[in-house]
C-alpha cells in the first residue's frame, strides 16, 4: 500500500491505523525524515508510534550525508517482499513514489571533481559551453533556459560518457507498478491544511524542536540536505540571535504552507491515476 499526501495532512496517522488494524510495516517515503538529528522538527514517528507498529527508513541517514531518490529506491527494494510483512509506504516526497511506481534510471553519482568543474562553468556564465557539449537528444529534452537542468545533464554526460536522455530511455521496470498495489493520495482542503500547519509548528516547539535545533546548531550547515528541513534555518537564525522566536515561527509556518502548496500541485499533476482521498 502507498499513501502520499502533503505535509500535516495526517498521512502518517492513517498509515499507523492501517498497520494496527490490518498488520504491516510502515516504510518512510519522506526525504526530510530519513536523516537523523531532526526527529521533532520533521514530525518523525515518536517512541509511542514506533511501539504500536514497526517503522523503517526513519532517521537512518547520517546528518551530514547526501541522499537521493535513487538511494531511497535501493534502500526500499529489499523491504518490499519480506515474508509476512505487508509494506505500507507513506510520505510526502513525490519523486520517491514516482521512482517506485514508474522506475528510475540508475545514474551513477557525480564525483566531487565533476561537480566542482560544473559549478565553475555555471558560475562563470558558461552555460552555452555546457549546452554545446550535450548530445542532441538530451538538448531537445531538457529546459535549456534552466541552468541547474543544464548542469545536471552536463554532469551526467561528463561523468558517464552517456547522455541523460539515453539513461532515461534505459530506465528499468518499476519495483511496484500501480496496478499491483493500492495507491492513495490525500487531497487536503487548503484552509483546513493551513490551520493544521500552524498548530503543528506550535506543537513541535512544545515538544522540544527548539532544544533539538540547539543541539544541532554546531553542525548546522545550510548546504546539507538535512538542514533544508523546514524550520531548521528559521530556528538556527533565532538561536544565532538574528530573529525572534515569533519571527522564526511565522517564517517556518509560511515556508510550510508554501511547501504544502507545491506538494499538492505536484500530486495533482503526477498522480492522476492514484485514488484521491478528499480531506477533511
Amino acid at each position: 500500500m502507498l499513501i502520499a499526501g502533503p505535509t500535516a495532512s495526517g498521512k502518517s496517522a492513517l498509515a499507523l491505523e492501517i498497520a494496527q488494524a490490518q498488520g504491516g510495516v510502515i516504510i518512510n517515503a519522506d526525504a526530510s525524515q530519513v536523516f537523523d538529528g531532526w526527529r521533532v522538527l520533521t514530525a518523525r514517528p515518536d517512541d509511542t508510534d514506533e511501539a504500536r507498529a514497526e517503522h523503517i527508513l526513519y532517521g537512518h541517514v547520517p546528518f551530514d550525508s547526501a541522499y537521493s531518490a535513487g538511494k531511497w529506491l535501493r534502500d526500499v527494494a529489499p523491504l518490499l517482499n519480506r515474508e509476512g510483512k505487508r509494506a505500507i509506504i507513506v510520505g510526502g516526497t513525490g519523486l520517491y513514489f514516482l521512482a517506485l511506481t514508474q522506475g528510475l534510471a540508475d545514474i551513477p553519482e557525480t564525483t566531487s571533481e565533476v561537480r566542482q568543474q560544473a559549478n565553475s562553468l555555471r558560475d562563470s556564465n558558461k552555460l552555452a559551453q555546457m549546452i554545446a557539449a550535450l548530445d542532441a537528444k538530451t538538448s531537445a529534452k531538457i529546459d535549456l533556459q534552466n541552468p541547474m537542468r543544464v548542469q545536471r545533464a552536463w554532469e551526467v554526460q561528463t561523468q558517464t560518457g552517456k547522455g541523460l536522455a539515453q539513461w532515461h530511455d534505459e530506465t528499468p521496470a518499476p519495483l511496484v507498478p500501480l496496478d499491483h498495489c493500492t495507491a492513495l493520495v490525500l487531497d487536503a482542503d487548503t484552509q483546513w491544511l493551513n490551520a493544521r500547519i500552524a498548530r503543528r509548528f506550535d506543537l513541535m516547539l512544545e515538544q522540544g524542536a527548539l532544544d533539538e535545533a540547539r543541539a544541532n546548531l554546531s553542525r548546522y550547515d545550510p548546504e546539507l540536505l538535512s538542514c533544508k528541513a523546514i524550520g531548521a534555518p528559521e530556528l538556527a537564525a533565532h538561536l544565532r540571535g538574528e530573529i525572534t522566536l515569533d519571527d522564526a515561527r511565522e517564517a517556518a509556518t509560511i515556508a510550510t504552507r508554501q511547501f504544502a502548496k507545491r506538494q499538492r500541485t505536484w500530486f495533482r499533476a503526477r498522480m492522476k491515476n492514484w485514488r484521491s482521498i478528499k480531506l477533511p
